[in-house]
């Protein structure tokens, strides 16, 4: 049951090593919010820009790139239709940016109970082999409850990374969305006004 234990330990470590990497790589501010369609959204200003735009957004596989493409192709559509197939998209987007964080806010709290388990396997053990014993060797007893709270400590040493990371993702999947929201919000307003003013 011990060995049991620690392999599903070491597997929850691997998994959650794995997906905090994979989290870093796909949440990086560059991947989400390229600076060339930012520099691209600030120059936009007429619809020969926004054939320049879209070029830029195809060019930069992301998710404000395909925010601004799906604006672009519904530019002649009335504004709140606009709006809300853009809104349609986004939420699809975040969806794409919190996907795996539930692995992660999974393993927060079954590592602890994983090492829980260990730790009770353990004593159950120990306590067995000294009702057959005895308790003659208490440095033999010391050191068989030394080694079960290792479980439970490997437990934890496993869920607090994946604790401040699932936590750290989850605020920045919050900034990154803000950030969609202000600039696809900039472009559909700009794009509108400029069709206002024209006679």
């Amino acid at each position: 049951m011990e060995i049991v234990v620690k392999i599903l330990l070491g597997l929850t470590s691997l998994v959650g090593l794995a997906f905090i990497i994979e989290r870093a790589w796909v949440l990086r501010w560059t991947k989400v919010v390229p600076a060339e369609i930012v520099t691209a959204l600030g120059e936009c200003r007429s619809k020969a820009d926004v054939a320049k735009l879209r070029g830029v957004c195809e060019a930069r596989p992301s998710p404000l790139g395909r925010l601004i493409l799906i604006a672009a192709d519904h530019l002649d559509w009335p504004k709140a239709d606009t709006v809300e197939a853009m809104e349609t998209a986004a939420r699809h987007e975040i969806v794409r940016l919190e996907r795996n964080l539930v692995v992660l806010e999974i393993i927060v709290g079954i590592a602890p109970l994983l090492g829980l388990v260990g730790t009770i396997a353990g004593m159950m053990t120990l306590f067995g082999n000294v009702g057959v014993s005895g308790l003659s060797d208490a440095a033999r007893l010391a050191s068989g409850i030394a080694l079960i709270l290792n479980a439970t400590l490997a437990g934890l040493l496993i869920a607090i990374p994946a604790l401040i990371s699932s936590s750290y993702f989850g605020k920045k999947v919050e900034v990154l969305a803000a950030e969609l929201e202000a600039l696809c919000s900039e472009f559909v307003r700009r794009q509108y006004r400029e069709k206002c003013e024209k006679p």
